[in-house]
């Protein structure tokens, strides 16, 4: 039984599960600021990471001060390219043509870099790598027409007019906590007697993603998201007794697409671990549950930390903020135009110039938005890590 509500046969056969191998990848990557960032290949959402930092290395950021609507609004701004870029062509590359090179090329870069104006689009732009036209679902386009042209905020298919709740049922939409349930964990109430961000506006538990940073004595760096399947939310087979992943419910079953539907074919996920390397060598883990958020959360934090100096605890501490104006990689699919979600830390006056700037500015809590943590060596070998504070969910742990 699935969101349908009509059961279908399994799709999984013995030699699917008894051929399958773990294996090694070589990385995807990018420079910043004297390091390497490397990031999954495209069977992953990671090289998005990748060709924000592309866009903008040839900017001045140094010029450029940290949680200001100018740097806010061009990051938002190129997030939303490579994001249309991710949906227009990422794929399992053992079954899809991925223009990989290209789209982490410096020419390419220019290309988008030359899009971002001074006012938010509210266009869905993937790009032309190496001339090709890129395809996006069809319901998806007619979604964002839609709403474009009602002028809302919400690609529905429904005109752009907000539409009633949906029933979600099992292991539909992004399991994720609460982005501002709960309170300030630094200065509201005791989190034991407040609302709980496990639990969502209907009551019903949420689970998440987890990740993990490791790093050893002799300086091997682990990072990890592991993630797929939620007791809450995934249906459990009858009598087998384990839960179906929910990451299956990324493929399109529309033809013709990067990531439709295929046989022994690996969904495009969202799961997106870095590590970050200097002159060869593993220096820093990070990452974060969030889906759709989760590259757009490592970006601020990567600049905070590589190109504004700040400490790792500093620069996770630091405001956040994501755009929405992407389409959800969590069914059923839904797109947010111009939407810019963004914590109250970053000041009204940032909040104002955002919202001039054309985005719509969802204000969340203090401390809303990100579940970072890192880890890493300094120079001297001396282990360092660090876990954000928002929601008490992530420790830092050494010994």
């Amino acid at each position: 039984m699935d969101s349908s509500g009509t059961p279908h046969a399994g799709l999984l056969r013995f030699d699917d599960l008894a051929t399958w191998r773990v294996r090694e990848e070589r990385p995807a990557t990018a420079e910043l600021a004297g390091r390497t960032i490397a990031k999954t290949g495209p069977w992953g959402q990671g090289p998005a990471l990748l060709q924000q930092l592309a866009v903008l290395d040839g900017m001045d950021l140094a010029d450029t001060s940290p949680a200001s609507a100018e740097l806010v609004h061009t990051v938002v701004e190129g997030a939303k390219l490579a994001l249309a870029d991710r949906d227009a062509w990422y794929g399992d590359p053992d079954h899809v043509d991925v223009p990989l090179d290209t789209l982490l090329s410096p020419g390419y870069a220019d290309e988008r870099r030359a899009l971002i104006g001074a006012d938010a689009s509210d266009g869905l732009r993937p790009g032309r790598p190496d001339g090709r036209e890129p395809r996006l679902p069809r319901r998806v386009l007619a979604e964002v027409d839609a709403a474009r042209t009602a002028g809302t905020g919400t690609g529905t298919g429904t005109g752009g007019a907000t539409p009633a709740p949906r029933a979600r049922a099992a292991g539909v939409g992004e399991p994720t906590f609460a982005p501002d349930a709960g309170p300030d964990p630094l200065t509201g109430p005791d989190p034991r007697t407040g609302p709980d961000p496990r639990t969502g506006p209907d009551g019903v538990a949420r689970g998440d993603t987890c990740h993990l940073d490791v790093v050893d004595r002799w300086g091997n760096v682990v990072s990890v998201t592991p993630s797929g399947g939620w007791l809450q939310s995934s249906p459990a087979i009858p009598g087998l007794g384990f839960q179906l992943p929910t990451r299956a419910q990324m493929f399109w079953v529309e033809p013709g697409l990067p990531n439709s539907l295929g046989p022994r074919k690996r969904p495009r996920t969202t799961l997106s671990p870095t590590l970050v390397l200097r002159d060869g060598v593993a220096e820093l883990a990070c990452g974060t549950p969030g889906g759709d958020q989760q590259d757009q959360w490592q970006l601020p934090f990567l600049l905070n930390h590589l190109v504004y100096g700040m400490g790792i605890q500093e620069a996770i501490d630091a405001p956040s903020w994501h755009t929405t104006h992407l389409v959800s990689s969590f069914a059923p699919r839904e797109i947010e135009i111009l939407g810019l979600h963004a914590e109250d830390r970053l000041g009204a006056d940032v909040l104002a110039d955002l919202r001039r700037r054309g985005h719509r500015v969802t204000v969340t809590g203090p401390w809303s938005l990100g579940r970072l943590s890192a880890v890493g060596t300094r120079p001297d070998g001396m282990l360092r890590g660090a876990a954000t504070p928002r929601g008490m969910q992530a420790y830092a742990v050494g010994r």
